[in-house]
C-alpha cells in the first residue's frame, strides 16, 4: 500500500512510520525540513509547510494514496484544506484527534460523549482555539467535508522515553530535585497510552475496516497521587506536593481538577487488544530515572 504520513518523524509518528515500512508499505513523510529524515532513503520524502495551501496543494497534485496519516492536523482550517485536497486522492483518512474533546468532568468518557458529525464548525487557525476546541472542529470538518472515510483516533496523553513534551518527565525531573510540584486534585485518574501503541492503533485504524471516532487508551486507569508514589518508590525521594497556588515552573502538566479518563470498549470491539497501563508504566518510570539521575 501507498501511506503518506504528516508528523512522522518523531516520537508515536515516527513508530508509525518504522511499522508501516516493516509491513513493506511504500511510505511517503511529509516535512517542513526541520526535524530531518530519520529514514533515508526507506521512505520517500516532500519538504512543504501544510500552512502554506498552494505549496501543499501543488506538492500533492501529482499523487493518490491508499492511507494518509494526519498526525499534526489542529484547526479547523487545516482538516478543511487537507479535506479539499485529497479529494480523490486517498482511500482514507486517518486523524489524530484527542482525549481533549472531552470534558474534565470525573466521568469516563465514550465515543458518543462528542458527536462531531452535529457539531457547529467555527473556522478558524490554531491560534483561534485551545488544543481541545482546534481539534473539535477539525474533527467537525473532516466529517463533514472529507469525500472519503474518516478515523478519528483520540488518544489520552501519550507516554515514551522519547517524547519530546517532556510531561512525564517533568515529575521525574522535580522529584529527582527535591522541586516542588503544584496540582489541584491528586486523586484524579488518568488514561494513557505508550508511543508504541499509539503508533499500533493508528496503523490498525488504517488497515482495518473501520471508521468514524475511536478512543484508544491502555486499559486500566491510574491516580495522579499512585503516579507520583511509583516515581517516589523508584527515585528514593519524596515528592513535594502543593495542592494550590505554585509558580509556573511547579505547575504538573497533569494538572486536571477531575478523572480524565475514557474507555477503548469500542476499539477492542473492533479487534484491536490494549495493553494494561498497570504492566509497563513502571518499567517506563524505571528507566526515566535511570536517564535523569
Amino acid at each position: 500500500m501507498k501511506i503518506l504520513v504528516l508528523g512522522g518523524t518523531r516520537f508515536f509518528g515516527k513508530k508509525l512510520v518504522e511499522l508501516c515500512l516493516q509491513n513493506k508499505h511504500d511510505v511517503t513523510i511529509l516535512t517542513r525540513g526541520q526535524s530531518g529524515n530519520p529514514f533515508g532513503e526507506q521512505v520517500h520524502q516532500i519538504t512543504v509547510d501544510r500552512n502554506d495551501g498552494p505549496a501543499l496543494t501543488q506538492a500533492l497534485a501529482d499523487t493518490t494514496w491508499d492511507i494518509v496519516y494526519d498526525n499534526i492536523c489542529y484547526s479547523p482550517n487545516e482538516a478543511h484544506e487537507m479535506a479539499q485536497i485529497l479529494k480523490n486522492k486517498t482511500k482514507k483518512l486517518v486523524f489524530t484527534s484527542t482525549l481533549a474533546t472531552y470534558d474534565a468532568d470525573g466521568k469516563i468518557k465514550t465515543e458518543a460523549d462528542f458527536n462531531p458529525y452535529e457539531y457547529e464548525i467555527r473556522m478558524g487557525d490554531i491560534n483561534d482555539f485551545t488544543y481541545g476546541e482546534g481539534k473539535r472542529q477539525a474533527e467537525a470538518v473532516l466529517y463533514k467535508e472529507a469525500t472519503f472515510p474518516v478515523v478519528a483516533v483520540r488518544f489520552p496523553i501519550v507516554l515514551g522515553e522519547h517524547d519530546y513534551t517532556r510531561r512525564l518527565h517533568f515529575h521525574v525531573e522535580h522529584i529527582l530535585n527535591e522541586q516542588p510540584i503544584s496540582l489541584p486534585n491528586v486523586d484524579a485518574k488518568m488514561s494513557f497510552i505508550s508511543d508504541e501503541e499509539a503508533a499500533a492503533f493508528l496503523y490498525f485504524a488504517g488497515v482495518a475496516p473501520i471508521e468514524g471516532p475511536y478512543n484508544a487508551t491502555a486499559s486500566g486507569t491510574i491516580s495522579l497521587k499512585a503516579l507520583l508514589e511509583l516515581i517516589e518508590k523508584e527515585t528514593g525521594k519524596l515528592a513535594k506536593v502543593s495542592l494550590i497556588g505554585g509558580d509556573e515552573n511547579s505547575q504538573s502538566p497533569y494538572g486536571v481538577p477531575n478523572h480524565w479518563y475514557m474507555s477503548n470498549a469500542k476499539a477492542e470491539a473492533a479487534g484491536f487488544a490494549f495493553s494494561q497501563l498497570n504492566v509497563w508504566l513502571p518499567s517506563l518510570v524505571n528507566k526515566l530515572v535511570k536517564q535523569l539521575q
